[in-house]
């Protein structure tokens, strides 16, 4: 089983997150590879049981320009088997609290096995990790159902 985690971060509390999630995957004794988004590649894809994606929310909600690539390699690959995630950060002070959260969220039930979502305030605190833990948890039991 392999899991791949793609990130965006600003502030750098996606990224955070993303090494967080990754730190709980390999506590599953799942293999998994954290990729920048200005690392990856759609073909990546393909080499993967579980892939997260990993995104802050730009302006009012929007996708943030870098992670256009990664959504429309979703959309375009043959990406049905994956069993996936989405996380993000964001600041609910905005009328569209994590949107781009959201967004990869519909997509992703269209085109892949759609596990879990989770959305952080800002930066992840303590009482967060137990949140991230259940998160990992999602993603592998439903690979297991799938297998």
């Amino acid at each position: 089983m392999k899991a791949a985690i793609i990130y965006t971060s600003v502030t750098g509390n996606t990224s955070t997150l993303a090494e967080i999630i990754c730190e709980k995957m390999n506590n599953h004794h799942i293999e998994t590879d954290l990729i920048p988004v200005d690392e990856f590649q759609p073909q990546l894809l393909h080499n993967y049981d579980i892939v997260t994606v990993g995104t802050y929310s730009w302006d009012n909600g929007d996708l943030p320009m870098e992670m256009e690539e990664v959504f429309e390699a979703f959309e375009e690959e043959e990406v049905n088997h994956i069993t996936t995630g989405v996380f993000g950060t964001g600041d609910s002070f905005y009328p569209y609290y994590c949107g781009a959260v959201d967004m990869f969220r519909d997509m992703l039930y269209v085109h892949t096995n759609l596990a879990v979502t989770l959305k952080v305030e800002l930066t992840p605190q303590d009482e967060d990790l137990h949140r991230c833990e259940k998160f990992c948890d999602r993603l592998a039991s439903e690979l297991a159902v799938v297998s």
